[in-house]
């Protein structure tokens, strides 16, 4: 029989992980002072935390792309006809 993972050890999806993070973000924006270096390190921290997803999207799309390029617009070309 399977044991089960404690509630703590359980993965979690990355919708989940997301929300986590944000509120994280947001439960310390509103605690810690404008002026605490701490605050100051967190805010540049989630600037690099978003680029880098940012670099993750980028890489997507350009994967995507290369997969799927992207078809040239057809001209008609005028054809004199005696």
């Amino acid at each position: 029989m399977e044991k089960k993972k404690p509630k703590e050890e359980e993965e979690i999806g990355i919708e989940e992980a997301f929300r986590s993070l944000g509120r994280f973000f947001s439960w310390m924006e509103g605690r810690i002072s404008p002026s605490s270096e701490f605050r100051e390190h967190m805010v540049k921290s989630k600037i690099e935390f978003l680029r880098g997803i940012r670099s993750l999207i980028d890489k997507r799309i350009d994967d995507l792309e290369k997969r799927h390029p992207k078809k040239t617009d057809k001209k008609a070309t005028r054809i004199k006809v005696e």
